[in-house]
């Protein structure tokens, strides 16, 4: 093209594009209400625009510059000129673009400072009047009084049900207490029961969701509501009775099945199911100490639930039918699912809460255990001390209403510290010097106490569980070492030796079984110092013992009263005075038809009793002669 053409072309496209071209200009139309800032890159400046019709889109610009097109270049030849106007037109592109960072970023800052503008809507004001105009204001003004009215009833609602909820398992809990022996709760406790409220109660109310969307694909002729039976809620009474016993799981099992009954529409039938389900699974667990019983436990549920929902299923249904077959499937099915999830959960919640179930202690009760492997070979007199102190503690926890095989496995476990030490404890000096005769009493005492702080470390690092750890630090308290402090104040006399300094760290026993390891440990190694242990002598030791632990205040902190002091003293006398028994003294072998028979007695030969046993192999040798005789002659 010549010069003139294209400063033609220039001056075509050049206003167009300063006068700015949008490609949407429609969407631009729709914010008429709002101003817009036009931001030019060179040079930089900002203009303010309210009227968006000026501007070009992309089909405005090109309609214009044909429009200018056909003046300016009129004198050229048709299509001459047509090229012209395309070329020019191909030129055009939108040149007007929504810079979406800087808005958001200058949105963000108008929003942050501007004041909010606040209304008071006084007490008893009128809003609004029947038949009047809503206006803007009145519809903010109705919608935060809608808003806060939702607030207040969602709060009401919640704190009613919390109080329900507590109200219910309290009332469950004190007529179940009334039947059976229930412990005191501790703050750890009542935790376990709120999440475990909480997170049966949140998985219901998915489950309920879950449900309602899988029903879509059941057979219409089965009611939706049958798969509710499907939901796992006895797994939550069944993990309770695991960690806490019956006495705790069936007043949860009732409050459970109360609180989930609200989320569905037959909420009297669901609440008599889930409660009388999770009662029959607490019972079929509260002896739990193995995990295949979970599995069996919720497959036995399962059966029930189908026993349940026949009766359920009677109520709306004349005769059997495929609803009650289905209904038997998700019965069976929420049966299985609860042992399952219970099964998964005890772990998790063991080591959460610091729980320590029956099924683990089993585990840890096997004697060949490579910690009780290792206590035997390196320590063995502390072995057989602690598989002593664990009968003792068994039979006197089974006696008093305490936990038996706890206290079995803490008594075996509760010496383990010295394992590290052993050949400075007495029960493993067999035939050596005493180590502690060259050392100084406070030496010793440094000695003796630090096993308890060893046991502690010994049992967290092979995860024996909460409840044995606190034991092993617990089963001396803060008695005395009286042995090493009457030895100290023979050698500095009294006024120079402090006695805390002679006494373990504790702290006291805070549990019946602690305080029974306590009281079985001081017992049992007393008994072997009897050099005559008869019957009465036993009793009268373990009543001394016992006395003196509880005199010096280290059961003061337990939950042993006097009665439970009572039985264990009878509990400890009877099964000492077993193990510590008379036997008969049975006369030495007979060595040969001539030979002199000899038995020691309290050191000396019995030579009476020697002839006797002499004369009576004679009398016996001749009498088979003379048998010998008869066969013969017959």
């Amino acid at each position: 093209f010549s010069e003139q053409v294209s400063e033609g072309i220039v001056g075509l496209v050049t206003p167009v594009l300063e006068n700015g071209i949008v490609g949407n200009k429609q969407l631009l139309i729709q914010q008429q209400q709002k101003a817009i800032l036009v931001r030019q890159l060179s040079p930089k400046q900002e203009t303010r625009f309210t009227d968006f019709h000026k501007f070009y889109s992309l089909e405005d610009a090109k309609a214009a510059v044909a429009k200018a097109g056909k003046s300016i270049f009129k004198d050229l030849d048709y299509p001459v000129r047509k090229v012209i106007i395309g070329l020019a037109q191909s030129l055009l592109q939108p040149n007007l673009t929504l810079n979406k960072e800087k808005t958001e970023e200058r949105r963000n800052q108008a929003i942050a400072n501007a004041k909010a503008v606040l209304t008071q809507v006084k007490q008893g004001e009128m809003l609004v009047r029947e038949g009047e105009k809503i206006s803007r204001v009145d519809m903010l003004k109705l919608q935060a009084l809608e808003s806060e009215m939702r607030k207040e009833d969602a709060l009401a609602s919640t704190l009613g049900f919390v109080l329900l909820a507590i109200t219910f398992f309290v009332i469950s809990f004190v007529v179940t207490s009334n039947t059976y022996r229930s412990p005191p709760l501790k703050n750890k406790d009542l935790l376990f029961l709120s999440v475990m409220l909480i997170v049966l109660f949140l998985l219901s109310e998915v489950s309920v969701y879950l449900v309602k969307g899988i029903t879509s694909s059941i057979p219409r002729s089965v009611r939706a509501s049958s798969a509710f039976y499907a939901i796992p809620v006895q797994a939550g009474a069944m993990t309770v009775c695991l960690f806490m016993g019956i006495q705790i799981a069936l007043p949860f099992a009732v409050t459970i099945a109360f609180l989930t009954s609200f989320l569905f529409e037959n909420q009297f039938e669901m609440f008599i199911f889930f409660m009388l389900s999770g009662m029959v699974s607490v019972y079929w667990v509260r002896n739990c100490k193995e995990q295949n019983t979970l599995i069996k436990a919720g497959l036995k549920v399962g059966v029930v639930n189908t026993l349940l929902v026949t009766t359920l299923y009677m109520f709306h249904e004349s005769g059997p039918g495929i609803k009650l077959v289905w209904e038997w499937g998700f019965g069976l099915l929420g049966g299985a699912i609860s042992g399952i999830l219970t099964t998964g959960l005890a772990p998790v919640i063991e080591m959460i809460f610091g729980y320590t179930t029956n099924i683990k202690l089993l585990e840890l009760a096997n004697l060949d255990q490579p910690l009780l492997r290792k206590l035997m070979l390196q320590a063995p007199g502390t072995y057989h001390h602690s598989v002593i102190v664990g009968s003792l503690v068994e039979a006197a926890a089974s006696v008093i209403g305490g936990n038996p095989l706890l206290g079995k496995v803490s008594g075996y476990y509760h010496d383990i510290g010295k394992i590290k030490k052993p050949a400075y404890f007495i029960e493993n000096q067999a035939r050596c010097k005493n180590r502690h005769d060259k050392l100084a009493p406070s030496m010793s005492s440094l000695i003796l106490t630090s096993h308890v702080r060893d046991g502690v470390e010994i049992a967290k690092e092979h995860r024996l569980g909460k409840a044995i750890v606190d034991i092993i630090q617990q089963h001396h308290g803060t008695s005395l070492i009286s042995y090493f402090y009457e030895k100290a104040k023979k050698l500095k006399g009294e006024r120079f030796v402090n006695i805390e300094h002679f006494r373990y760290p504790g702290p006291k026993p805070q549990t019946k079984e602690a305080g029974l390891v306590l009281l079985a440990d001081a017992v049992e190694a007393a008994s072997r110092t009897l050099e005559n242990p008869t019957p009465a002598r036993i009793k009268g030791l373990v009543q001394r013992i016992i006395n003196n632990m509880f005199l010096d205040g280290q059961l003061d902190e337990c939950e042993l009263t006097l009665k439970d002091i009572n039985q264990i003293a009878n509990t400890f006398t009877k099964i000492l005075t077993g193990i510590h028994h008379h036997r008969i003294e049975y006369p030495d072998p007979v060595t040969g038809m001539q030979g002199t028979a000899k038995r020691v007695v309290n050191g000396n030969f019995n030579q009476r009793h020697a002839r006797s046993l002499q004369d009576q192999a004679g009398n016996d040798q001749k009498e088979g002669n003379n048998h010998s005789k008869r066969l013969r002659s017959s």
